[in-house]
């Protein structure tokens, strides 16, 4: 008799239930990030005071998480409540010059030994995130080692720094051996000077360094100082470089901790294509949430724009059809099968955010001068926000450029909303002959146009 044929096993087994509506969209929606974020590198911070959180371990789960999705993850840590904690056993008192650690023989022991306590810290919680109940034997690497070198900061206004000091240089090919291997590469906040020194660094600066070098997709902090907000206290969802450089200068209230994520952003973002999150480390989940849903949950700062209106490509019919399905399944619009938008794929614009078909809408030229909007669509979670608008006023500018001095539109739901945007009701009999031939009388679509030299 096998355990499954057993009663009383049956009668022991753990109760199950069915996946409730929220998670599985939650797991529908992020399956196109998981999807873009595979193969990717990322660069996540910490400050050493998140080791200190009882969420800790959680926080080091989501990131074994990551591993686990193939996303190629370097941790770097900071450690200063950690060296002032070793500092304290041993009597010394800590001291700080223009906000950086003079760091003499003795304070370099404290360092030396909070940073290796701490780092076998994390080693064995990443170890143990995989080996939980339904992960089978899967096992999570981690490495560390000697990959970033370093110079002293020497004497600056006066102040003899010692052992702290700054990024020289990173060691990418032995970090990218690493992440081959599908290993986490943990960086700890010393670097190592060709003639065997080693320096107390800035765990931002080696974060920031070590991004830069590896040239990663992302650099994410996880911040214990919350997160940016606009001056209604709502959080700052995106900057771009311009903004951020903003910022920093006319701000009055910005904590210390994000005016320096700021600035290393900034530097990341002007060396290369790196998109640099801030996320609130205290959240749970905060670092998922941000990473693979559409909204996220933090700041990300780019040198682009998240989000771009472009021509659509054959590449872009799975996200058109994904964006139009539930709007055709309301019948809000017509029905089109793939095959259909592959054949008039050149019709389309496509909004983009973050690799991510948001927003799509068509122009459709006939005769007499006259182009139809279509497929006007934006997906539910960017609704409201003026992308409408965007959409609509790019077909518009681009009837214009191919010398359409009318456009109309046909709708069964959103008769006010095009009316707000100067559409006058109209009828079948003044869409182009062809089109009236093509009307579908079941749907009892309205007629809305607009003369574009009145625009």
């Amino acid at each position: 008799m096998t355990a499954t044929s057993n009663p009383a096993a049956r009668n022991h087994a753990p109760s199950r239930r069915a996946p409730q509506p929220g998670e599985l969209a939650w797991f529908r929606d992020a399956v196109p990030y998981i999807a873009a974020h595979r193969g990717r590198t990322m660069v996540i911070a910490l400050a050493g005071e998140a080791a200190q959180a009882p969420e800790f371990p959680a926080l080091m789960r989501d990131i074994a998480k990551l591993n686990a999705l193939g996303i190629r993850v370097v941790l770097v840590y900071g450690a200063r409540p950690q060296i002032e904690a070793r500092m304290s056993e041993r009597g010394l008192t800590p001291a700080y010059a223009n906000g950086l650690r003079v760091t003499d023989g003795a304070a370099l022991e404290a360092v030396l030994d909070a940073v290796g306590r701490l780092r076998l810290q994390i080693e064995g919680l990443l170890s143990r995130s995989l080996g939980q109940p339904g992960t089978g034997n899967a096992r999570l690497r981690v490495a560390s080692g000697n990959f970033v070198t370093a110079r002293p900061l020497g004497v600056r206004d006066g102040v003899d720094f010692h052992y702290t000091g700054e990024v020289r240089g990173v060691d990418t090919t032995a970090l990218a051996a690493l992440l081959d291997r599908e290993q986490v590469a943990l960086v700890s906040p010393l670097g190592y000077s060709p003639t065997g020194e080693v320096f107390n660094l800035s765990g931002e600066d080696v974060a920031t360094q070590v991004a830069i070098a590896l040239n990663a997709d992302k650099l994410i902090f996880l911040t214990e100082a919350g997160v940016l907000r606009d001056p209604e206290h709502g959080v700052l969802d995106q900057l771009t470089v311009p903004a951020a450089q903003k910022l920093l200068e006319t701000a009055t209230d910005l904590p210390q901790e994000l005016a320096n994520h700021l600035k290393s952003a900034l530097d990341a973002c002007r060396q290369r294509e790196i998109r640099v999150h801030l996320i609130d480390r205290r959240d749970d989940g905060g670092l998922l949430t941000e990473l693979f849903t559409r909204l996220g949950i933090g700041t990300l700062v780019s040198r682009e724009p998240l989000e771009r209106l472009r021509p659509a490509t054959l590449d872009d019919v799975g996200g058109i059809h994904a964006l139009l399905e539930p709007l055709e399944a309301e019948g809000i619009l017509v029905h089109r099968a793939r095959e259909h938008l592959e054949l008039e794929i050149d019709r389309f614009q496509v909004l983009e955010a973050d690799g991510l078909i948001i927003g799509t809408a068509a122009l459709y030229p006939f005769e007499a001068d006259a182009a139809e909007i279509a497929c006007l669509a934006l997906h539910a979670d960017y609704r409201g926000s003026g992308r409408g608008d965007r959409l609509l006023q790019a077909m518009e500018h681009l009837a214009q450029e191919q010398g359409i001095r009318r456009v109309f539109v046909l709708t069964t739901r959103t008769a006010q909303w095009f009316q707000e945007r100067g559409y006058t009701p109209g009828k079948v009999d003044d869409l182009p002959v062809s089109r009236q031939t093509r009307y579908n009388q079941a749907r009892n679509s309205r007629v809305f146009t607009r003369t574009l030299t009145d625009a």
